[in-house]
């Protein structure tokens, strides 16, 4: 099933995920798939349930965009353990689309996560793997990538977004 992304302005988009408990349910198995199946229709290469409107600490990660079946990742209670160095480039988000900004992240990130049945990994990533990481992370903690630009590039963005909102073209 393909759900709606929800867009910037929705409560659950800036508040703290809930910790996933129960692993190994057909339930998750079916959320993980429609997680996946959700985001490459949206042209993405990362989501994170709060971004489907539901508020748990799961998240879905392919920069390969479908084309690498190996690149599949799902990271249940993600937390960033490491960071080096630094990377600037554009990014976007598919909760705020239409807008793109430079975003500084570290270069390098290793992430400790769960899988689908609850074993505790790792994950490295560098460069657009670590960008993902940190932005999907982020959405779990109830951030969006604008939260690193500036308060006045924020402040034009969130301007821009009431504006679309009058005029209904931000649902």
């Amino acid at each position: 099933m393909i759900y709606d992304i929800v867009k910037y302005g929705h409560p659950v988009l800036e508040t703290p995920a809930e910790q996933i408990t129960e692993f190994g349910t057909e339930e998750l198995e079916r959320l993980i798939a429609d997680m996946f199946e959700s985001m490459y229709a949206a042209k993405g290469v990362g989501l994170a349930a709060p971004q489907i409107g539901i508020g748990k600490r799961i998240a879905v990660i392919d920069i390969s965009a479908g084309q690498d079946p190996n690149s599949r990742l799902v990271l249940i209670n993600p937390e960033i353990v490491h960071t080096e160095g630094r990377q600037r480039d554009e990014e976007g988000c598919l909760s705020l689309p239409g807008f793109r900004e430079p975003v500084t992240r570290p270069k390098r990130v290793t992430v400790r996560a769960q899988d689908a049945s609850g074993k505790t990994f790792e994950i490295t990533g560098e460069d657009l793997l670590a960008r993902a990481l940190c932005h999907e992370t982020d959405h779990l903690n109830g951030k969006l990538y604008i939260s690193h630009i500036s308060a006045l590039k924020r402040d034009l963005i969130r301007r821009k977004v009431r504006k679309l909102v009058k005029a209904g073209e931000w649902a």
